[in-house]
């Protein structure tokens, strides 16, 4: 979010602005009723996977991150502000291999999206636990979603559970059903033939 670029140059092409929060989704919402199974594996190209539970993740460092969103439905909200743990604290506590190239983030019901490692790594990207002051509802990914701003929201996964790190890329979920493998809002990556 660059305070001096003017709203025009913050809206990609082809998006509406929305002061609301859409919910946007496949399959149905995870409501959590005993925190004590949720846990985030980490795991693939790593010298040693790891495992968060719910406690440990959150008892990591937070801090603030401010950003624009845009969803691939055309949707963009701009001007958020979230509380979260940045990307890098997490990968502290994780040594890649050198082959790593792409990570594909795990949600619940099976749901995946694939990311190339430095869109993951960027110091914008980071796992969101609340958003404008309030946490997560279950509707938006409680209780922890990944937030990568600069791709489409679908990019984002919600209701996050694992973080693999891959050799090639592949499709995730939706971009097996026709997403573009990037998504870049400003290029209007929608789909597989943009």
């Amino acid at each position: 979010m660059d305070g001096n670029a003017s709203i025009k140059d913050r809206v990609p092409p082809g998006q509406r602005l929305t002061d609301g929060f859409p919910v946007l989704h496949h399959g149905d919402v995870p409501y959590y009723r005993d925190l004590s199974q949720w846990n985030l594996k980490i795991f693939g190209q790593v010298e040693e996977q790891a495992e968060f539970s719910y406690d440990d993740f959150m008892n990591l460092p937070r801090r603030e991150f401010g950003n624009d969103i845009h969803c691939v439905t055309t949707w963009s909200k701009l001007d958020n502000v979230w509380e979260g743990i940045a990307v890098s604290t997490v990968m502290e506590r994780v040594k890649l291999k050198p082959e790593a190239k792409f990570v594909m983030l795990h949600a619940e019901q099976g749901w995946t999206t694939n990311l190339p490692l430095e869109d993951f790594l960027r110091d914008t990207s980071f796992f969101g636990i609340k958003h404008n002051g309030q946490e997560l509802t279950p509707e938006h990914g409680y209780p922890v979603r990944m937030v990568v701003p600069h791709l489409y929201f679908w990019k984002s996964a919600k209701w996050l559970r694992g973080i693999e790190f891959m050799v090639k890329d592949k499709p995730g979920f939706w971009e097996r059903n026709g997403y573009n493998m990037y998504g870049d809002p400003f290029l209007e990556q929608r789909y597989d033939f943009d």
